[in-house]
Protein backbone atom coordinates (compact mmCIF):
# COMPACT_ATOMS: atom_id res chain seq x y z
CA UNK A 1 0.00 0.00 0.00
CA UNK A 2 1.29 3.48 -0.91
CA UNK A 3 1.65 6.18 1.70
CA UNK A 4 -1.37 8.14 0.43
CA UNK A 5 -3.66 5.12 0.72
CA UNK A 6 -2.26 4.29 4.16
CA UNK A 7 -2.96 7.80 5.44
CA UNK A 8 -6.27 8.13 3.61
CA UNK A 9 -5.23 11.21 1.61
CA UNK A 10 -4.14 12.13 -1.90
CA UNK A 11 -0.40 12.23 -2.48
CA UNK A 12 -0.36 15.95 -3.30
CA UNK A 13 -1.76 16.62 0.20
CA UNK A 14 1.02 14.79 2.00
CA UNK A 15 3.30 17.67 2.95
CA UNK A 16 0.47 19.86 4.21
CA UNK A 17 -1.48 17.12 5.99
CA UNK A 18 1.41 15.32 7.72
CA UNK A 19 1.67 18.15 10.25
CA UNK A 20 -1.97 17.66 11.19
CA UNK A 21 -1.31 13.95 11.74
CA UNK A 22 2.01 14.06 13.61
CA UNK A 23 2.58 16.42 16.56
CA UNK A 24 5.89 18.31 16.69
CA UNK A 25 6.71 17.09 13.19
CA UNK A 26 8.98 19.99 12.20
CA UNK A 27 10.82 19.99 15.52
CA UNK A 28 11.62 16.29 15.33
CA UNK A 29 13.03 16.53 11.81
CA UNK A 30 15.13 19.55 12.79
CA UNK A 31 16.55 17.72 15.81
CA UNK A 32 17.47 14.71 13.67
CA UNK A 33 19.12 16.74 10.91
CA UNK A 34 21.16 18.83 13.35
CA UNK A 35 22.59 15.64 14.87
CA UNK A 36 24.27 14.37 11.70
CA UNK A 37 27.95 15.06 10.96
CA UNK A 38 28.23 18.23 8.82
CA UNK A 39 31.00 16.60 6.75
CA UNK A 40 28.82 13.65 5.74
CA UNK A 41 29.08 12.81 2.04
CA UNK A 42 26.49 10.06 1.56
CA UNK A 43 23.15 9.94 3.37
CA UNK A 44 20.77 7.02 2.90
CA UNK A 45 17.16 7.89 3.69
CA UNK A 46 15.04 4.80 4.37
CA UNK A 47 11.43 5.39 3.39
CA UNK A 48 12.32 8.84 2.11
CA UNK A 49 8.76 9.94 1.42
CA UNK A 50 8.70 13.43 -0.05
CA UNK A 51 12.24 14.12 1.19
CA UNK A 52 11.41 16.38 4.15
CA UNK A 53 14.14 14.97 6.39
CA UNK A 54 16.65 14.67 3.54
CA UNK A 55 16.23 18.32 2.61
CA UNK A 56 17.14 19.32 6.15
CA UNK A 57 20.13 16.95 6.15
CA UNK A 58 21.44 18.59 2.97
CA UNK A 59 21.37 21.97 4.69
CA UNK A 60 23.34 20.50 7.59
CA UNK A 61 25.84 18.66 5.34
CA UNK A 62 26.29 20.86 2.25
CA UNK A 63 28.60 18.43 0.42
CA UNK A 64 26.35 15.43 0.90
CA UNK A 65 24.30 13.47 -1.60
CA UNK A 66 21.13 11.56 -0.80
CA UNK A 67 20.26 7.99 -1.69
CA UNK A 68 16.52 7.72 -1.11
CA UNK A 69 14.77 4.37 -0.81
CA UNK A 70 10.99 4.03 -0.88
CA UNK A 71 8.54 1.36 -1.95
CA UNK A 72 6.16 3.99 -3.39
CA UNK A 73 7.40 5.19 -6.82
CA UNK A 74 4.87 8.04 -6.87
CA UNK A 75 6.21 9.60 -3.71
CA UNK A 76 9.76 9.28 -5.04
CA UNK A 77 8.77 11.65 -7.83
CA UNK A 78 7.84 14.26 -5.21
CA UNK A 79 11.15 13.72 -3.41
CA UNK A 80 12.95 14.18 -6.73
CA UNK A 81 11.32 17.55 -7.25
CA UNK A 82 12.32 18.66 -3.77
CA UNK A 83 15.92 17.40 -3.76
CA UNK A 84 16.90 17.76 -7.42
CA UNK A 85 20.28 16.60 -8.66
CA UNK A 86 21.65 15.97 -5.18
CA UNK A 87 19.62 12.78 -4.83
CA UNK A 88 19.32 9.39 -6.45
CA UNK A 89 16.51 6.96 -5.72
CA UNK A 90 15.84 3.26 -5.31
CA UNK A 91 12.24 2.12 -5.75
CA UNK A 92 11.77 -0.81 -3.41
CA UNK A 93 11.60 -1.90 0.21
CA UNK A 94 14.47 -0.87 2.44
CA UNK A 95 14.12 -4.29 4.05
CA UNK A 96 15.49 -5.88 0.88
CA UNK A 97 17.22 -3.21 -1.21
CA UNK A 98 21.04 -3.16 -0.99
CA UNK A 99 22.24 -0.37 1.30
CA UNK A 100 25.20 1.54 -0.14
CA UNK A 101 28.17 2.54 2.00
CA UNK A 102 27.25 5.76 3.76
CA UNK A 103 28.11 8.23 6.50
CA UNK A 104 24.52 8.65 7.65
CA UNK A 105 21.40 6.51 7.48
CA UNK A 106 18.09 8.04 8.47
CA UNK A 107 14.43 7.13 8.74
CA UNK A 108 11.46 9.29 9.68
CA UNK A 109 8.06 7.69 10.26
CA UNK A 110 9.01 4.70 8.13
CA UNK A 111 10.25 2.00 10.49
CA UNK A 112 6.87 1.46 12.16
CA UNK A 113 5.95 -0.35 8.95
CA UNK A 114 8.42 -3.14 9.85
CA UNK A 115 6.13 -5.88 11.11
CA UNK A 116 8.39 -7.88 13.45
CA UNK A 117 11.21 -7.12 15.82
CA UNK A 118 13.30 -9.84 14.21
CA UNK A 119 13.02 -8.05 10.85
CA UNK A 120 13.89 -4.75 12.48
CA UNK A 121 16.92 -6.27 14.24
CA UNK A 122 18.12 -7.65 10.89
CA UNK A 123 17.66 -4.24 9.28
CA UNK A 124 19.66 -2.55 12.03
CA UNK A 125 22.54 -4.97 11.51
CA UNK A 126 22.47 -4.16 7.77
CA UNK A 127 22.43 -0.44 8.47
CA UNK A 128 25.41 -0.70 10.81
CA UNK A 129 27.33 -2.72 8.24
CA UNK A 130 26.65 -0.05 5.59
CA UNK A 131 27.83 2.83 7.79
CA UNK A 132 31.42 3.94 7.51
CA UNK A 133 33.44 4.28 10.74
CA UNK A 134 32.02 7.18 12.72
CA UNK A 135 28.72 6.97 10.88
CA UNK A 136 25.35 7.51 12.52
CA UNK A 137 21.80 6.31 12.12
CA UNK A 138 18.98 8.75 12.91
CA UNK A 139 15.49 7.48 13.70
CA UNK A 140 12.36 9.62 14.09
CA UNK A 141 9.22 7.68 14.94
CA UNK A 142 6.46 6.76 17.33
CA UNK A 143 8.08 4.91 20.26
CA UNK A 144 5.51 4.81 23.07
CA UNK A 145 5.96 3.73 26.65
CA UNK A 146 5.78 0.08 27.67
CA UNK A 147 3.54 0.82 30.68
CA UNK A 148 -0.10 0.52 29.58
CA UNK A 149 -1.34 3.58 31.50
CA UNK A 150 1.45 5.82 30.29
CA UNK A 151 1.00 4.55 26.75
CA UNK A 152 -2.74 5.26 26.89
CA UNK A 153 -2.05 8.84 28.02
CA UNK A 154 0.44 9.27 25.19
CA UNK A 155 -2.12 8.16 22.62
CA UNK A 156 -4.70 10.44 24.21
CA UNK A 157 -2.29 13.31 23.56
CA UNK A 158 -1.88 12.18 19.95
CA UNK A 159 -5.66 12.03 19.57
CA UNK A 160 -5.92 15.55 20.99
CA UNK A 161 -3.47 16.76 18.35
CA UNK A 162 -5.58 15.18 15.63
CA UNK A 163 -8.72 16.78 17.04
CA UNK A 164 -7.24 20.23 16.46
CA UNK A 165 -7.80 19.56 12.73
CA UNK A 166 -10.41 16.80 12.59
CA UNK A 167 -13.59 15.71 14.33
CA UNK A 168 -13.38 13.31 17.27
CA UNK A 169 -14.74 10.51 15.09
CA UNK A 170 -12.18 11.11 12.34
CA UNK A 171 -9.32 11.37 14.84
CA UNK A 172 -10.31 8.02 16.36
CA UNK A 173 -10.73 6.54 12.89
CA UNK A 174 -7.26 7.63 11.77
CA UNK A 175 -5.55 5.98 14.72
CA UNK A 176 -7.60 2.81 14.33
CA UNK A 177 -6.91 2.62 10.60
CA UNK A 178 -3.17 3.17 10.99
CA UNK A 179 -2.95 0.55 13.72
CA UNK A 180 -3.82 -2.15 11.18
CA UNK A 181 -0.45 -1.60 9.43
CA UNK A 182 1.76 0.19 11.94
CA UNK A 183 3.81 -1.46 14.70
CA UNK A 184 4.89 0.95 17.43
CA UNK A 185 7.75 -0.64 19.36
CA UNK A 186 8.13 0.70 22.93
CA UNK A 187 11.06 3.05 23.34
CA UNK A 188 13.06 0.80 25.68
CA UNK A 189 12.65 -2.15 23.32
CA UNK A 190 13.67 -0.03 20.32
CA UNK A 191 16.84 1.07 22.07
CA UNK A 192 17.57 -2.55 22.99
CA UNK A 193 17.21 -3.61 19.34
CA UNK A 194 19.68 -0.93 18.25
CA UNK A 195 22.17 -1.82 20.97
CA UNK A 196 21.81 -5.48 20.07
CA UNK A 197 22.92 -4.59 16.54
CA UNK A 198 26.08 -2.97 17.96
CA UNK A 199 25.04 0.69 18.08
CA UNK A 200 25.73 3.23 20.82
CA UNK A 201 22.35 4.88 21.31
CA UNK A 202 21.35 8.32 22.57
CA UNK A 203 17.81 9.60 23.07
CA UNK A 204 17.93 13.13 21.67
CA UNK A 205 14.27 14.12 21.96
CA UNK A 206 11.10 12.70 23.50
CA UNK A 207 7.59 14.00 23.88
CA UNK A 208 4.67 11.72 24.64
CA UNK A 209 4.77 8.79 22.17
CA UNK A 210 7.36 10.28 19.79
CA UNK A 211 11.14 10.12 19.91
CA UNK A 212 14.33 10.98 18.03
CA UNK A 213 17.17 8.47 18.44
CA UNK A 214 20.81 8.78 17.39
CA UNK A 215 22.66 5.48 16.97
CA UNK A 216 26.41 5.65 16.41
CA UNK A 217 28.44 2.91 14.75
Amino acid sequence: MGVASHLGITLTEYDSRIRTFIPHYEEMLDVAALAIPPRARTIVDLGIGTGALSSRCLMRAPAARIVGIDVDPEILSLAGRRLGARATFIAGSFLHAPLPACDVAAASFALHHVRTRAAKASLYRRIRAALRPGGVFMSVDCQPARDARVRAAQFDAWRAHLRASYSAARAKGFLMSWSHEDVYVPLDAEIALLRGAGFRVELLWRRNAFAVLRAAR
